[in-house]
């Protein structure tokens, strides 16, 4: 997420203007960009989502068997959290390597890191055949997954967010964004297909394994794809011109640490959205529902579809209206949407899915505008890893464990927690964006 971002990094909103930079021989087209950017970010969330269904589906049965089946799912979203607390520290590592080796071969490790993790975790035996050792082995492969995340970040978005029309710029930031939802039907789609093809014992025995390998050789396609653009010349004159190229995390941190905050905290309604909508409701449905996981996954589907319908309107919502408006304003409806949440999720099948449709429809809107809204703050020099880490940080403390406070808070106390947790990230957003307003007005 990112992305993990994931799965999806920021591009400025402000970011400066193609006339700043000389011209070159080079022509760089905006539209190989994005379909650069969309593969890229469509494998990392591939990922992302084939193990968060998992983490409902499998893991529970699979690795903590012996376990309530509540206990048990909550000690696998612990674990899915492991891979954003690890995600920074891939981000680091990886601007250290860019900086020695270049930028083909930080993408190159980070691409085989997360295809070697994501295809380890398909051939991991269960907690029945070597005891507790598979969870640590599935634990390290998650942190894998993270580092690995953590290292994709490829300068794309940023770029493409330079090289967009004046007045385009909301719709060439949401490219990116789609990523998200493809992943997502891609995933939901194919585990919903092995669910409902297999008996139970036989989707636990091996059908499971199934979306980790096509995660692994969607991984080797974005990886051929990606490098074919950062490699050429003309997109590497461009990268540096526009100084996109790593700096360290210490430096960055002391200088622009700030920004790093605020545009982590502006981006938290719609992280804290993400799970909320897409992870954390297939395990309620899954534990205190008698909803069909088939039919709620084909649901979910849909929902991933309108979700790519409403990230495409965002692009015009914001280009009409500014960037930094629109995200407030649907932070604003993500927080009045969170007082219907615990009555929709209550409210038998057609409360729930129309929860998960809602939540779509907002997902879209919201997320395919937070990324890089405030990113413009930073200093040319230090846009490209104040980029990475923004987004890092957002999934960290937006995103990474809200299926696990949301299940266990929901479980033991009721689900008007749900709403607690979307109004806390609603209002975070509002208080970085007003926060972002007033020291520009001041400076």
């Amino acid at each position: 997420m990112s992305s993990i971002s994931h799965a999806t990094h920021p591009a400025s909103m402000n970011a400066p203007s193609a006339a700043r930079y000389p011209e070159t021989e080079h022509h760089v087209d905006p539209g190989d960009i994005a379909v650069g950017v969309v593969i890229g970010r469509t494998s990392e969330y591939f990922d992302f989502f084939v193990y968060g269904i998992a983490s409902v589906l499998v893991f529970p049965s699979v690795f903590f068997p012996y376990m309530q089946r509540l206990d048990g799912t909550l000690w696998s979203f612990a674990l899915f959290a492991l891979a954003f607390i690890a995600r920074p520290f891939g981000t680091v590592i990886s601007m250290a390597i860019q900086r020695r080796w270049g930028r083909a071969a930080k993408l190159t490790v980070a691409l085989f890191l997360l295809g070697s993790s994501t295809a380890g975790i398909a051939f991991l035996p269960g907690t029945a055949t070597v005891g507790l050792t598979a969870v640590w082995m599935l634990a390290a492969l998650r942190v894998g997954q993270g580092l690995a995340l953590g290292g994709s970040w490829d300068g794309l978005p940023s770029l493409l967010a330079m090289n967009a029309p004046k007045g385009k710029r909301g719709w060439y930031a949401m490219v990116g964004q789609l990523g998200a939802p493809i992943g997502f039907i891609l995933a939901s789609a194919l585990f919903a297909y092995l669910y409902a093809s297999l008996s139970h014992a036989d989707f636990l025995d091996y059908g499971w394994r199934y979306p980790f390998f096509v995660a692994f050789a969607i991984n080797v396609v974005a990886l051929f794809a990606r490098l074919r653009l950062v490699v050429a010349e003309e997109f590497e004159e461009q990268l540096n011109q526009r100084e996109l190229a790593p700096v360290s995390a210490t430096e960055l941190m002391r200088t622009q640490g700030g920004n790093v905050v605020i545009g982590a905290f502006a981006a938290l309604a719609s992280y804290a959205l993400f799970h909320l909508i897409t992870v954390f409701p297939l395990s309620w449905i899954q534990l205190y529902t008698e909803q069909s996981i088939v039919e709620f996954l084909l649901i979910q589907t849909l929902g991933g579809f309108l979700c790519a319908g409403s990230i495409v309107a965002s692009g015009w919502l914001a280009d009409r209206y500014g960037r930094r408006r629109t995200l407030g304003t649907l932070a604003t409806m993500i927080a009045v949407f969170s007082g219907f949440a615990p009555t929709l999720l209550d409210g038998g099948t057609l409360g729930q899915d129309v929860f998960i449709l809602l939540g779509f429809i907002l997902l879209g809107l919201s997320y395919g505008q937070s990324s890089g809204t405030v990113t413009a703050n930073f200093a040319p020099r230090y846009r490209y890893t104040g980029a990475a880490l923004t987004s890092d940080i957002a999934w960290l403390i937006g995103a990474a464990f809200a299926p696990l406070v949301a299940l266990g808070l929901s479980a033991h106390f009721g689900l008007g927690y749900v709403s607690v947790y979307l109004l806390s990230g609603a209002a975070c957003t509002l208080g970085a964006l007003a926060l972002n307003r007033a020291l520009e007005e001041r400076d």
